[in-house]
């Protein structure tokens, strides 16, 4: 649901205001909030640690302190990697009623009905 006329006016003063009483906040808010969680990254991640996990095992089987490290130096690249973000996309806040929305369009739909049930 897009926001009236009124609420993004409010939403700009609010966004100008912040700016103005503490722009390093703003803008470190700004970025951090438009960065999302790659999938990709995450399932590499957990399947180079599976297989730093595997390696490390492997090191201390045949008591070899090298492929030991190098399987625990693994896991420790993997958890890097994994939790590596990707810029998002900026949500449009004048959305046209037919587009499709998704996930976050669907919440503020259903949270909308609940409010008219309850009022």
């Amino acid at each position: 649901m897009p926001l009236s006329e009124h609420e993004q006016k409010m939403l700009e003063q609010l966004e100008k205001q912040l700016h103005e009483e503490d722009p390093k906040f703003a803008d470190s808010m700004g970025a951090d909030a438009l960065r999302t969680f790659s999938t990709k990254h995450i399932v590499l991640g957990v399947l180079g640690v599976i297989v730093g996990i595997l390696v490390l095992l492997v090191g201390v089987s045949i008591q070899n302190i090298f492929v030991g490290v190098l399987g625990f130096l693994l896991m420790g690249a993997s958890v890097y990697y994994g939790t590596l973000r990707r810029p998002g996309r900026r949500l449009r806040s004048g959305r046209s009623k037919g587009s499709g929305g998704g996930f976050l369009h669907r919440l503020e739909a259903q949270w909308e009905e609940r409010r008219r049930e309850e009022g």
